[in-house]
């Protein structure tokens, strides 16, 4: 049976939390609230032991129930009723669906605690979650979660942001405990830091320093070697002199000059006026 042939609403689908020890005699209560439904009470194991209790209970109580098991209210398709109580939750899913196709009107399940992890295969075929309600007298106890162990010391208050500065400056004076004053500069006492700033960074022997600027030498013409090429004092390359040690122009004018091209000789002639 398909979830979509479900008829009854979601307001009249309803969930009763109860311990087994109680449920017999919360299935009597509802059964009495509503005489004048049609009930169908249906249950996964045995269903004649639940209708000898209700039976012994109010010996009216079954003009209008029927009392039956999974196997009886599949098998017959006619039997239907204005309310259907499941007295437990079927293994599977799907038979519970079944069970709902039989009620026109309402249909209530009763559960205990180990039961409750059969409920989400079931909601998820109906596709929403069933709303349980618990019946004063009827319900068992929640048990609390084992809280974590936490430590002993009490959890510190929440702390304003003006607390918060002043436990901040109390940590730079930690032997007085008071705190830190800020330190006022003066125009004076700026000078005075840039001028010892550059004393500590002032090289006094500049004849160790490595990186300082020396003074060139310059550089002399000594002679010829066996090939004839020019020797100097220093590293100025022979490009810059010429073989016999004399330094070369900036630019050296070419010996033969080109032909020269009269500029006028190029203009065309203008066109005569008529």
């Amino acid at each position: 049976m398909s979830p979509s042939s479900i008829t009854i609403k979601p307001n009249n689908h309803r969930i009763h939390p109860c311990p087994n020890d109680k449920k017999l005699s919360l299935v009597n209560k509802l059964i009495s609230e509503n005489k004048n439904d049609k009930i169908i009470v249906v249950t996964s194991i045995d269903a004649k032991s639940v209708e000898e209790f209700l039976l012994n209970e109010n010996s009216q109580a079954l003009e209008n129930v029927q009392v039956v098991d999974d196997k009886t209210l599949i098998k017959d398709e006619s039997m239907t009723c204005d309310l259907l109580i499941s007295l437990d939750v079927p293994a599977k899913a799907v038979i519970y669906i079944a069970r709902l196709s039989h009620t026109t009107s309402k249909a209530l399940l009763l559960i205990n605690e180990s039961e409750q992890k059969l409920l989400y295969p079931i909601e998820t075929l109906l596709g929403r979650v069933i709303k349980q309600d618990a019946i004063e007298g009827f319900g068992y106890e929640v048990k609390e979660k084992a809280k974590a162990k936490t430590d002993s010391r009490p959890a510190p208050k929440a702390m304003s942001k003006k607390d918060i500065k002043e436990e901040a400056k109390k940590r730079y004076d930690k032997e007085t405990g008071e705190p830190k004053p800020k330190r006022e500069y003066k125009s004076d006492d700026k000078k005075d830091f840039k001028k010892d700033f550059k004393k500590d960074f002032k090289r006094d022997d500049k004849k160790d320093d490595k990186w300082a600027k020396k003074k060139k030498e310059p550089n002399k013409y000594l002679g010829k070697d066996e090939n004839g090429k020019a020797i100097f004092s220093g590293k100025s390359g022979e490009r810059n002199h010429r073989h016999d040690g004399t330094p070369k122009d900036k630019y050296d004018a070419p010996k033969k000059v080109g032909r020269k091209i009269s500029i006028k000789s190029l203009k065309k002639p203008e066109d005569k006026k008529d």
